[in-house]
């Protein structure tokens, strides 16, 4: 205990308030008269409230008054060590007189409270004289009066009740209930509205409930009608966004009047489901109709094949017939790869799996990709620690790999970088609500990163169905990526794209692990050991479902979120709530300003605050391209929570050290 005392009252390593003003004069002394006068007002409230309880001896509950006094006094000295640490950095002491002043002021709040009620009934003599008066009178007829009281209090009591009970229905209900009146005006909107809409009860109350649509329903000559219809509808946020809701809706009456009554259910989590499970159904019939195509081209290509090398060899005399015979064998051949990888998509091919060291294999991987690309391609290989082994068919593994990296190459005209990289990671139950088809677990992943040109997000939407390319003619047939997303599959692991045009890509492979090495509940326990914090976090995200999610992860480890969906909102956030502490924002934003710009103006602002940036691409990237400092602590997509944890404390060491 002495020990910690001497490091709280240790400030040789602390530096004057008047530091973070600049010396400024005018500053230093705004704050010194300010807490001075703040001081004498509070040093005058315990003297003047000493007084009154000396000079009133028949006040009740006395000692209440001087609790209080005792924590006035302890604010104004507050106050006075404030001016002091301006120059003498004494905030063990500052500190410990808060906690001194924290101490007091929830003794005399815990005090005052339970007495307040006695305090209320307190009668004055001209009251007691009234009561007295009004006894006398009512114990004429108290019988019958007596009576109706008790059945009026019932009533009430009854009333009350019911009340309360609506009252805890609708502000706990998942679901949002809205009331509006014929005049479309909002008369009641509960927090699940306030959850789905952004805005506070107290901003709608009032407004007409078209303000909750988008602009081409709101328009319309019967916008209440349409609101009123039910059913699937969408609605409109306060940051303009949309989401789709399923629509319940009631009418009453109300001293006459006619009121709806709306029951909003968020179809978000849902759609996006069901656009997952199509695309995954999707490709499921792509993949049996690409199986059943190549196993019947197979057999002609087998005929093919063998009567054009019969042919060959019986033309051994006729050299200029002979040479066609060949070519025919050769465009045979090459059909048979297309199939071969149409095989590979169906996920119809033999597989072989094995244990597969996968940096082992990445290692093999350099040599072969050192004489394999173009001399102005960089490779490099990355991996993660300790053994990381999968179990999958290596000569399938080496031929996704060798298909990414060219694709890689493809996108690189100019030269580039290529990085390899192997890890252990888990799918948890948050991607897991992105891609229903993926089970949670454990995975070797294998990550093939390029800084090249990069793709839409329409052209990586497509990018693993069969013969879909945006390669010139003849320059590929669209089945590379599509043998990946097959061996994947097949193997039971998953294959995901992330890309960002100017930026590159990365193709991530995830792989099952194979049976050694650290456990499934060995991760789980680094889950449940990630740091925790208490500050609050700005989020700066575009996407509303990795905003939803990020902001649900950063407030399980403890934290409070403030969120805004571009760099424009963050900076208002930023400047509108001091509690703020660290910002964490994605690098690529829509609006003209990118993550990078966002902390540049946020500095400005607050210089001393910590930054955590998140994207799909390794640091060492970022920095290549110029698009970050080699300082700057990068998040990599996607992440598991322990890593996100880690990484928030690592901003705020980061901030604190160089401070």
């Amino acid at each position: 205990m002495w020990a910690y005392l001497e490091r709280l009252l240790d400030s040789s390593m602390l530096s004057p308030h008047g530091i973070c003003l600049l010396w400024e004069p005018q500053l230093v002394w705004l704050h010194v008269v300010s807490d001075a006068c703040i001081a004498a007002a509070y040093f005058s409230i315990p003297f003047a409230l000493a007084i009154l309880v000396t000079k009133r001896r028949d006040l009740k509950f006395g000692w209440v008054y001087w609790a209080f006094a005792i924590f006035i006094m302890a604010c104004g000295l507050t106050h006075v060590l404030s001016i002091y640490t301006l120059w003498v950095p004494i905030y063990g002491i500052e500190g410990l007189l808060k906690a001194a002043t924290a101490v007091a002021s929830v003794f005399t709040a815990a005090a005052l409270w339970p007495l307040l009620p006695k305090i209320l009934t307190i009668p004055s003599p001209f009251e007691l004289r009234q009561v007295q008066a009004a006894l006398e009178e009512e114990e004429i007829k108290s019988r019958d009066a007596t009576l109706l009281l008790q059945q009026v209090s019932d009533a009430q009591r009854a009333m009350r009740d019911s009340v309360a009970r609506l009252t805890a229905i609708v502000e706990t209900a998942v679901d949002g209930v809205i009331l509006f009146d014929a005049q479309d005006r909002i008369l009641l909107f509960n927090p699940a509205c306030e959850r789905l809409f952004g805005y506070q009860a107290d901003e709608v109350m009032g407004w007409n409930v078209s303000t909750l649509m988008p602009e081409a329903d709101a328009s319309s000559d019967n916008a209440t009608r349409h609101f009123a219809t039910g059913g699937e509808s969408v609605g409109l946020r306060k940051d303009g966004s949309t989401f789709p809701m399923d629509l319940s809706v009631g009418q009453a009456r109300q001293d006459g009047e006619l009121i709806f009554v709306g029951i909003i259910h968020d179809l978000s989590a849902r759609k996006l489901t069901e656009q997952q499970l199509q695309q995954a159904q999707k490709m499921e019939t792509v993949g049996q109709l690409s199986g059943g195509i190549a196993h019947d081209f197979n057999n002609l290509l087998t005929v093919i094949i063998g009567n054009a090398e019969h042919l060959s060899e019986q033309l051994k005399a006729r050299p200029d017939l002979r040479r066609f015979a060949e070519d025919i064998c050769q465009s045979g051949e090459r059909g048979a790869e297309l199939t071969q990888r149409l095989l590979a998509f169906s996920r119809r091919q033999l597989l072989q799996p094995q244990m597969i060291d996968c940096r082992g294999l990445l290692d093999s991987m350099f040599k072969l990709l050192k004489r394999t690309l173009r001399e102005d391609i960089e490779i490099r290989t990355s991996s993660g620690s300790g053994t990381i082994m999968a179990f999958a068919d290596r000569a399938q593994l080496e031929s996704a790999v060798l298909n990414l990296a060219l694709n890689a190459q493809d996108a690189m005209p100019a030269g580039g970088h290529l990085t390899l990289s192997t890890e252990l990671t888990a799918i948890d139950d948050d991607y897991r609500a992105l891609h229903p088809e993926v089970a949670s677990g454990t995975y070797a992943l294998i990550s093939v990163t390029d800084d090249g040109e990069g793709m839409t997000a329409e052209v990586s939407a497509r990018a693993f169905e069969p013969f879909f390319t945006t390669k010139e003619v003849g320059k590929g047939s669209g089945l590379g990526l599509s043998m990946v997303y097959g061996f994947a599959k097949q193997s039971g692991g998953h294959v995901s794209i992330y890309s960002e045009p100017g930026l590159g890509t990365t193709v991530r492979l995830y792989l099952p692990r194979a049976p050694v090495g650290q456990s499934q509940a060995e991760l789980a326990d680094g889950e449940d050991a990630a740091p925790r914090g208490y500050e609050t976090i700005l989020i700066a995200e575009d996407d509303p479902f990795v905003r939803s999610s990020v902001i649900r992860r950063v407030e399980a480890l403890g934290y409070r979120v403030v969120a805004a969906v571009n760099g424009k909102e963050a900076l208002q956030q930023l400047r509108t709530d001091p509690g703020i502490d660290l910002l964490f924002t994605d690098i690529v934003m829509p609006g003209g300003m990118s993550g990078w710009d966002l902390a540049d103006q946020a500095r400005r602002i607050r210089p001393s605050l910590p930054v955590l940036f998140t994207s799909g691409y390794a640091l060492e990237t970022l920095v290549e391209q110029g698009r970050a400092h080699a300082q700057a602590i990068v998040l990599t997509k996607p992440y598991r929570k322990v890593e996100l944890a880690q990484r928030l404390r690592d901003a705020f060491t980061a901030a604190a050290v160089a401070s």
